[in-house]
């Protein structure tokens, strides 16, 4: 196998933020970018995978972080449930059972918890790659809608509407700045190709379940 899998320590955090960065690069979260690692109110598991550090590499450590795995413990309807919030692999290391090897931890770990979790959850984007590992994985897609991105600098034929004002108009924006520029969007996946035509970036988002409180994984 090669790598380690741990707990995630303080020290780790340059080489986490290369490897998520790194591996979101190739993926249609490439603009994903985060300057200071993930935290979370409550109760996770955060796991990482190394590798002694090579020489020429300046993180902190005697050990590169080459896989993260972090996953939040949350409720409902008072029963214990859980969702990845960010799996990753450094791109100089996939293809070797490191996702695999660190979810196996995980769900290992979740099946010692008080009362066991009912089920594990991740929302992923359409990139076939990670939508083929979800599924190898014993998960299966739940629901779907769309990311839609609005930047008029990239296309012109995008009018970012301003807050308040009616979709498709540009208006002025908040405390007297001008018009947006770039927008965000949450929409419906029933009819995905008006969008398409009209925004030059629309992403199908995933959510992928895997049942923990049955005998199999994809049931």
């Amino acid at each position: 196998m090669g790598f380690t899998i741990r707990d995630y320590a303080d020290l780790d955090e340059p080489s986490w933020l290369r490897c998520r960065v790194l591996s979101f690069l190739g993926s249609s979260y490439f603009d994903d970018v985060r300057a200071a690692r993930t935290t979370f109110a409550g109760d996770a598991l955060q796991l990482v995978a190394v590798l002694p550090r090579p020489e020429g590499v300046t993180t902190p450590g005697a050990e590169q972080v080459v896989g993260i795995l972090d996953v939040e413990l949350w409720e409902e309807s008072g029963e214990p449930v859980a969702t990845i919030d960010t799996v990753a692999v450094h791109p100089d290391h996939q293809r070797a059972g490191i996702a695999g090897a660190l979810l196996g931890t995980a769900v290992a770990e979740l099946g010692h918890r008080p009362g066991g979790v009912r089920w594990l959850d991740a929302w992923t984007r359409q990139d076939p790659e990670a939508c083929g590992w979800y599924e190898a994985q014993g998960f299966r897609l739940d629901q779907t809608y769309l990311h839609v991105y609005a930047d008029a600098e990239a296309d012109p034929r995008t009018k970012v509407p301003a807050p308040g004002t009616a979709t498709g108009h540009t208006g002025a924006g908040p405390f007297g700045l001008g018009a947006p520029v770039k927008a965000f969007y949450h929409g419906p996946d029933e009819d995905p190709v008006k969008w398409r035509e009209r925004f030059a970036r629309v992403h199908q988002c995933r959510r992928y379940l895997r049942r923990l409180d049955t005998g199999s994984p994809g049931s």
